[in-house]
């Protein structure tokens, strides 16, 4: 299991940038609106951190249309990836 804490420069670039978007931007819809971007962003950073190989198999897997076979592989991967976050998650509510 990989360490998310130490995952690197860019992730935390992404992070601060999305703290600031929330402090500049007023909550609600605007905020939503502007900051969508650095949200998804700082998250497939933290992901692909957390579960490199399931993050890269779902990218070149799923990148494109393909036959039944590609696209089965697809979905595979896309399990393979939800499974190795699951894992990650705590059942801890105080955490």
């Amino acid at each position: 299991m990989h360490d998310v804490t130490h995952g690197g420069a860019r992730c935390e670039r992404l992070q601060r940038a999305l703290v600031e978007c929330h402090r500049r931007v007023p909550a609600g819809p605007p905020r939503a609106a502007a900051c969508r971007h650095l949200n998804r962003s700082l998250a497939e950073c933290v992901v692909s951190i957390a579960c490199p190989g399931e993050c890269e198999a779902v990218r070149s897997l799923c990148s494109s249309a393909g036959t039944a076979l590609k696209r089965s592989q697809c979905q595979r991967a896309q399990l393979d990836l939800s499974v190795c976050i699951s894992s990650h998650q705590t059942l801890d509510p105080q955490i």
